[in-house]
């Protein structure tokens, strides 16, 4: 069994997009490790997810050797922010949810602009240096 293959959780939404076995979700942006596709809960006009195709469990999974990775996915996520023609990226959040704050079990980085129009309802649970919300930057 090949490297990739092994990465394969069938039984998580995730990986299964990671390596376009969903036949439902668009990828918008992806390069050999990572996928952005638009999350199906939107808490603002653009809500991407950033996904490694390695299935890693959350952030709490992470250690140093995952240091360029998570660079990587903020680079993803904000290439993406700019091929839908958003230029102000001083409006935009980035960051992961800690468990148990996760829906899905395979780590995602939350891009999201503009930040200023995230959904009233939904800013406790995008508000950096929370319990639940962790940004990188």
């Amino acid at each position: 069994m090949s490297k990739k293959e092994e990465d394969v959780d069938e039984s998580c939404i995730f990986c299964l997009i990671a390596h376009n076995r969903d036949e439902e979700t668009k990828i918008i942006k992806q390069n050999k490790e990572l996928v952005c596709f638009r999350d199906v809960f939107p808490v603002a006009p653009h809500h991407f997810l950033v996904i490694p195709r390695e299935h890693i469990h959350s952030c709490h999974s992470l250690n140093r050797k995952h240091i360029k990775l998570v660079e990587q996915m903020v680079e993803l996520g904000r290439a993406a922010l700019r091929d839908q023609g958003i230029t102000n990226m001083e409006d935009v959040r980035l960051g992961f949810h800690k468990p148990p704050f996760i829906s899905v079990g395979h780590l995602h980085l939350h891009v999201l602009a503009p930040a200023s129009h995230i959904s009233q309802l939904m800013t406790y649970k995008f508000t950096p240096g929370t319990d639940c919300f962790i940004t990188n930057v």
